[in-house]
């Protein structure tokens, strides 16, 4: 139990090519998963499936359209063998303060975050009911659980997606199918390290353990969720925000 060994285990990361999805599908395929490395441009998904070298794919969709979902998904599953793993991970922002947040602000995050993974949960689910067995391993937010000033639109989607995932846990636990989510607290990203000094400093003393989290923090986590460790657990939260909202 020491090694987490996923050999022979097909999984697909939507989002996968830079940040946290790029983690998520390099640690996946070092635990020895084939990987499909899903995101909207094509060349770059194939250039990171390339950096992970034998048993990766890339492959290209806007995860909010179902037919380029559907196409991905099988050209994945025709390169590497039918997916096992999935991991909704892409997902985007349009923050602004609510009598400020248009429409179209609102549509675009409820369509990647949340009707993205409607549409590769429901386009890969039938495969995994016919094997009975199956991991479906969500990216929400502590955003999701708390709320944030300027972002209503993507904290409906990340508790949306909560409520997407307890919903699946529950049809599909009797084919073996597990269904879970990851919620990452502030981590390390061009968006963070951008931020204002004194931003950084006050964010920080909310944060038990003083710093913000790592891709690779959030990559363990799934990776513990898409392992055989994890056989006994389903529609569950798990939090990776460095004890943000003890």
């Amino acid at each position: 139990m020491n090694t987490i060994d996923l050999r022979g285990r097909v999984a697909l990361v939507t989002g996968g090519t830079r940040g946290i999805g790029l983690s998520i599908a390099q640690t996946l395929h070092a635990a020895g998963a084939a990987v499909a490395v899903a995101g909207r441009d094509h060349a770059r998904a194939e250039a990171v499936a390339g950096g992970l070298g034998e048993r990766a794919a890339g492959v290209a969709c806007d995860v909010a359209k179902i037919e380029e979902v559907e196409a991905a998904i099988a050209a994945a599953e025709k390169a590497l063998g039918p997916i096992e793993i999935l991991v909704n991970n892409a997902g985007l922002t349009r923050d602004n303060i609510l009598v400020r947040l248009d429409e179209a602000a609102w549509d675009t995050v409820l369509d990647a975050n949340l009707k993205g993974a409607f549409n590769t949960t429901r386009t890969v689910i039938r495969g995994m009911m016919k094997r009975r067995s199956g991991r479906i391993i969500n990216i929400s937010s502590i955003v999701g659980l708390i709320g944030n000033k300027g972002q209503a639109n993507y904290a409906a989607s990340k508790a949306g997606l909560i409520g997407f995932t307890k919903s699946v846990a529950r049809e599909y636990a009797g084919r073996g199918i597990l269904a879970n989510c990851v919620a990452p607290g502030f981590i390390e990203t061009d968006m963070t390290n951008a931020l204002p000094a004194e931003a950084r400093t006050a964010l920080l003393e909310q944060i038990a353990l003083g710093r913000l989290g790592r891709p690779e923090d959030v990559a363990g986590a799934v990776l513990f969720l898409a392992s055989d460790l994890a056989s006994y657990i389903t529609g569950q939260v798990l939090v990776v925000d460095g004890g943000m909202v003890i």
